[in-house]
C-alpha cells in the first residue's frame, strides 16, 4: 500500500492568520495519525509564513509515524533538519519568495551540491528524497547523487487530468519505472486530490508515498478531516 503523508502547512496558515494557537498544529498532527495517516509532512520556509521552525522542533515529540520535512537546503534549513532528525528530508529547489513549489531539481547542474547535502543527511540517519520532474535524464542524474528516493512533481499531471487528458500520466509511469530500475524509491506530490489520486496510484508502479496537503485540507472543509484521511487511504490501497 502507498503511504499517505499529510502536509499540515495549511493548518499553520490558518493558525497564523489569527495569532494564538487555534487550530493547534500539534493536536491536528496527532489526530491525523489517529485517523490512520501514515506520515506528517511540513515545508517550513525562511519567512515562516506558515510552518515555523519551532513547529518543526515541537513536532518531533508528537509524530509517531513518519516525519517528513521538505525545503530548500539553505543553511538554516540544513541546521533545522540535522537538529530534528526527521524520518525523511525532501529537498525542494524553492525560491525564497515562492508561494508553493513550482519546479523540480536540475540534478545534472546541481549534482555535486546535492551529493554533498545528501551525504550529510544520510550520515545522520535521515532518509533523503529529491523533488523532481519526469525528465529521464534528470532521474538518472538523481541516482548519481546518492539519494534514497525521488518525489515526482505532479502538478502537470493534475492539471491535464482535470482537462480530461489521461495520457498525461505516462511520463510519470515511465519515470517511476526508470527510477525503480536505478534503485530509487518513489514518492509523489503536488496537486494530488481525491479526484485524481486513485488513477495516479494505479498507473505508478512501486509508489511508496504521496504527500498531500492543500487539496486534502480543502476537501476536509466539506467532508471532515477524519473522513477525508480515510477516503485517501481507501483510494491508495
Amino acid at each position: 500500500m502507498t503511504k499517505l503523508s499529510v502536509n499540515i502547512n495549511k493548518i499553520a496558515t490558518l493558525r497564523n492568520s489569527r495569532g494564538g494557537n487555534v487550530p493547534n498544529l500539534l493536536k491536528v498532527a496527532a489526530d491525523i495519525e489517529s485517523f490512520g495517516g501514515q506520515g506528517i509532512t511540513i515545508h517550513p520556509r525562511p519567512d515562516e509564513r506558515h510552518i515555523k521552525y519551532q513547529d518543526a522542533r515541537d513536532l518531533v515529540s508528537v509524530v509517531k509515524t513518519e516525519y517528513n520535512i521538505e525545503g530548500n537546503p539553505i543553511q538554516s534549513f540544513i541546521d533545522l533538519v540535522l537538529e530534528t532528525k526527521p524520518t525523511q528530508v525532501t529537498l525542494v529547489p524553492d525560491a525564497i519568495d515562492a508561494i508553493t513549489s513550482n519546479a523540480g531539481w536540475d540534478t545534472v547542474k546541481h549534482q555535486s551540491y546535492l551529493q554533498e547535502v545528501i551525504k550529510e543527511f544520510q550520515q545522520n540517519g535521515i532518509r533523503t528524497s529529491i523533488f523532481i520532474d519526469t525528465d529521464l535524464k534528470l532521474i538518472e542524474a538523481a541516482a548519481k547523487t546518492g539519494t534514497d528516493r525521488i518525489e515526482l512533481y505532479t502538478e502537470e499531471f493534475a492539471t491535464q487530468y482535470d482537462l480530461g487528458n489521461r495520457e498525461a500520466v505516462k511520463p510519470y509511469t515511465n519515470a517511476a519505472v526508470v527510477a525503480h530500475d536505478l534503485g530509487l524509491g518513489i514518492n509523489a506530490g503536488h496537486d494530488l486530490s481525491l479526484d485524481n489520486i486513485k488513477f495516479f496510484k494505479e498507473n505508478i508502479p512501486n509508489l511508496a508515498e504521496v504527500s498531500i496537503g492543500h487539496a486534502l485540507i480543502a476537501e476536509s472543509l466539506y467532508l471532515g478531516l477524519e473522513n477525508v484521511v480515510n477516503m485517501y487511504l481507501h483510494k491508495l490501497k
